[in-house]
Protein backbone atom coordinates (compact mmCIF):
# COMPACT_ATOMS: atom_id res chain seq x y z
CA UNK A 1 0.00 0.00 0.00
CA UNK A 2 1.23 3.46 -0.90
CA UNK A 3 0.99 6.06 1.84
CA UNK A 4 -0.83 9.37 1.37
CA UNK A 5 2.35 11.28 0.47
CA UNK A 6 3.27 8.81 -2.30
CA UNK A 7 -0.28 8.83 -3.66
CA UNK A 8 -0.27 12.64 -3.76
CA UNK A 9 3.06 12.63 -5.56
CA UNK A 10 1.80 10.21 -8.23
CA UNK A 11 -1.37 12.26 -8.77
CA UNK A 12 0.66 15.48 -9.03
CA UNK A 13 2.99 13.84 -11.56
CA UNK A 14 -0.02 12.70 -13.59
CA UNK A 15 -1.60 16.17 -13.67
CA UNK A 16 1.70 17.95 -14.40
CA UNK A 17 2.46 15.46 -17.19
CA UNK A 18 -0.90 16.12 -18.83
CA UNK A 19 -0.45 19.88 -18.54
CA UNK A 20 3.08 19.66 -19.95
CA UNK A 21 1.97 17.51 -22.90
CA UNK A 22 -1.02 19.69 -23.78
CA UNK A 23 0.38 23.18 -23.15
CA UNK A 24 4.12 22.57 -23.62
CA UNK A 25 4.80 23.49 -19.97
CA UNK A 26 7.79 22.06 -18.13
CA UNK A 27 7.38 18.32 -17.40
CA UNK A 28 7.40 17.17 -13.77
CA UNK A 29 10.60 16.22 -12.00
CA UNK A 30 10.61 12.43 -11.86
CA UNK A 31 13.71 12.06 -9.70
CA UNK A 32 13.22 10.11 -6.50
CA UNK A 33 15.08 7.76 -4.21
CA UNK A 34 11.85 6.34 -2.77
CA UNK A 35 11.84 2.59 -3.54
CA UNK A 36 8.02 2.56 -3.74
CA UNK A 37 8.08 5.21 -6.49
CA UNK A 38 11.05 3.97 -8.50
CA UNK A 39 10.27 0.25 -8.44
CA UNK A 40 9.23 -1.34 -11.74
CA UNK A 41 5.44 -1.63 -11.60
CA UNK A 42 2.48 -1.47 -13.94
CA UNK A 43 -0.06 1.34 -13.66
CA UNK A 44 -3.08 2.78 -15.42
CA UNK A 45 -4.19 6.40 -15.46
CA UNK A 46 -7.93 7.04 -15.86
CA UNK A 47 -9.29 10.46 -16.74
CA UNK A 48 -12.88 11.47 -16.17
CA UNK A 49 -14.65 14.68 -17.00
CA UNK A 50 -17.88 15.49 -15.17
CA UNK A 51 -18.00 11.85 -14.08
CA UNK A 52 -17.67 10.44 -17.61
CA UNK A 53 -14.68 8.49 -18.91
CA UNK A 54 -12.32 10.77 -20.89
CA UNK A 55 -9.32 8.45 -21.30
CA UNK A 56 -7.66 5.41 -19.77
CA UNK A 57 -4.34 3.85 -20.73
CA UNK A 58 -1.75 1.84 -18.85
CA UNK A 59 0.64 -1.05 -18.55
CA UNK A 60 -0.58 -4.14 -16.75
CA UNK A 61 2.99 -5.23 -16.12
CA UNK A 62 5.89 -3.05 -15.07
CA UNK A 63 8.22 -1.80 -17.81
CA UNK A 64 9.65 1.30 -16.08
CA UNK A 65 9.84 2.93 -12.66
CA UNK A 66 6.37 3.73 -11.28
CA UNK A 67 6.84 7.52 -11.45
CA UNK A 68 7.82 7.31 -15.12
CA UNK A 69 4.98 4.93 -15.92
CA UNK A 70 2.38 7.24 -14.34
CA UNK A 71 3.79 10.26 -16.21
CA UNK A 72 3.77 8.41 -19.54
CA UNK A 73 0.31 6.87 -19.05
CA UNK A 74 -1.21 10.21 -17.99
CA UNK A 75 0.00 11.78 -21.23
CA UNK A 76 -1.17 8.79 -23.24
CA UNK A 77 -4.63 8.80 -21.62
CA UNK A 78 -4.96 12.53 -22.39
CA UNK A 79 -3.66 12.48 -25.94
CA UNK A 80 -3.67 8.96 -27.38
CA UNK A 81 -6.72 7.01 -26.16
CA UNK A 82 -8.25 6.15 -29.56
CA UNK A 83 -11.77 6.34 -28.12
CA UNK A 84 -11.53 10.10 -27.50
CA UNK A 85 -10.16 13.27 -29.08
CA UNK A 86 -7.03 14.67 -27.44
CA UNK A 87 -7.56 16.68 -24.25
CA UNK A 88 -7.40 20.42 -24.85
CA UNK A 89 -5.86 23.07 -22.59
CA UNK A 90 -9.37 24.26 -21.65
CA UNK A 91 -10.24 20.80 -20.30
CA UNK A 92 -7.22 20.19 -18.05
CA UNK A 93 -8.68 21.76 -14.91
CA UNK A 94 -11.94 19.81 -15.38
CA UNK A 95 -10.22 16.42 -15.44
CA UNK A 96 -10.54 14.04 -12.51
CA UNK A 97 -7.45 11.83 -12.36
CA UNK A 98 -7.36 8.30 -10.98
CA UNK A 99 -4.26 6.10 -10.74
CA UNK A 100 -4.35 2.31 -10.53
CA UNK A 101 -1.10 0.67 -9.42
CA UNK A 102 -1.06 -2.95 -10.53
CA UNK A 103 -0.11 -6.16 -8.75
CA UNK A 104 1.50 -8.98 -10.75
CA UNK A 105 -0.84 -11.15 -12.85
CA UNK A 106 -2.02 -14.43 -11.32
CA UNK A 107 -3.52 -17.31 -13.32
CA UNK A 108 -7.16 -18.15 -12.62
CA UNK A 109 -7.74 -21.91 -12.46
CA UNK A 110 -11.30 -21.62 -11.18
CA UNK A 111 -13.52 -18.59 -11.91
CA UNK A 112 -14.87 -19.03 -8.38
CA UNK A 113 -11.56 -17.47 -7.25
CA UNK A 114 -12.53 -14.13 -8.84
CA UNK A 115 -13.74 -11.53 -6.36
CA UNK A 116 -15.65 -8.47 -7.57
CA UNK A 117 -14.11 -5.29 -6.22
CA UNK A 118 -10.74 -6.90 -5.56
CA UNK A 119 -9.77 -8.38 -8.91
CA UNK A 120 -9.25 -7.02 -12.37
CA UNK A 121 -9.23 -9.45 -15.28
CA UNK A 122 -7.16 -10.21 -18.35
CA UNK A 123 -8.51 -12.73 -20.86
CA UNK A 124 -6.31 -13.92 -23.73
CA UNK A 125 -6.98 -16.20 -26.66
CA UNK A 126 -4.96 -16.43 -29.83
CA UNK A 127 -3.74 -12.93 -30.55
CA UNK A 128 -6.57 -11.26 -28.65
CA UNK A 129 -6.27 -9.86 -25.15
CA UNK A 130 -8.75 -7.84 -23.09
CA UNK A 131 -8.32 -6.18 -19.72
CA UNK A 132 -10.75 -4.57 -17.29
CA UNK A 133 -9.71 -2.88 -14.07
CA UNK A 134 -11.24 -4.03 -10.74
CA UNK A 135 -13.33 -0.88 -10.33
CA UNK A 136 -15.17 -1.40 -13.64
CA UNK A 137 -17.22 -4.36 -12.39
CA UNK A 138 -18.16 -2.42 -9.25
CA UNK A 139 -19.13 0.73 -11.18
CA UNK A 140 -21.41 -1.28 -13.48
CA UNK A 141 -22.78 -3.63 -10.80
CA UNK A 142 -21.62 -6.79 -12.60
CA UNK A 143 -21.39 -10.24 -11.13
CA UNK A 144 -18.44 -12.52 -11.95
CA UNK A 145 -20.01 -13.96 -15.11
CA UNK A 146 -20.86 -10.50 -16.48
CA UNK A 147 -17.32 -9.36 -15.68
CA UNK A 148 -15.89 -12.32 -17.61
CA UNK A 149 -18.25 -11.64 -20.54
CA UNK A 150 -17.32 -7.96 -20.76
CA UNK A 151 -13.63 -8.76 -20.55
CA UNK A 152 -14.10 -11.16 -23.47
CA UNK A 153 -15.87 -8.42 -25.44
CA UNK A 154 -13.00 -6.02 -24.65
CA UNK A 155 -10.67 -8.63 -26.21
CA UNK A 156 -12.89 -8.83 -29.30
CA UNK A 157 -13.90 -12.38 -28.39
CA UNK A 158 -17.37 -13.93 -28.14
CA UNK A 159 -18.95 -13.25 -24.72
CA UNK A 160 -18.74 -16.91 -23.72
CA UNK A 161 -15.12 -17.40 -24.86
CA UNK A 162 -14.03 -17.51 -21.20
CA UNK A 163 -15.66 -20.94 -20.94
CA UNK A 164 -13.35 -22.34 -23.63
CA UNK A 165 -9.67 -22.31 -24.45
CA UNK A 166 -8.73 -18.92 -22.98
CA UNK A 167 -6.14 -17.84 -20.49
CA UNK A 168 -7.79 -16.00 -17.61
CA UNK A 169 -5.61 -13.98 -15.26
CA UNK A 170 -6.49 -11.74 -12.36
CA UNK A 171 -4.73 -8.88 -10.67
CA UNK A 172 -5.33 -6.43 -7.89
CA UNK A 173 -4.92 -2.69 -8.18
CA UNK A 174 -4.39 0.01 -5.62
CA UNK A 175 -6.78 2.65 -6.93
CA UNK A 176 -6.82 6.28 -5.80
CA UNK A 177 -7.82 9.61 -7.23
CA UNK A 178 -7.69 13.31 -6.60
CA UNK A 179 -11.27 13.24 -5.30
CA UNK A 180 -10.29 10.77 -2.56
CA UNK A 181 -9.42 11.95 0.91
CA UNK A 182 -5.71 11.13 0.86
CA UNK A 183 -4.81 12.63 4.20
Amino acid sequence: MLNAERRRRLLEVARQSIRAAVTRDRPPDLRSDDPDLIGIQGAFVTLKQRGELRGCIGYIEGVAPLLETVAEMAQAAALHDPRFPAVTADEIDELEIEVSVMSPLQPVDDVGEIQIGRDGLVISSGGSRGLLLPQVAVEWGWDVEEFLQHTCMKAGLPVDAWKGDCVIERFEAEVFGEQDSIG
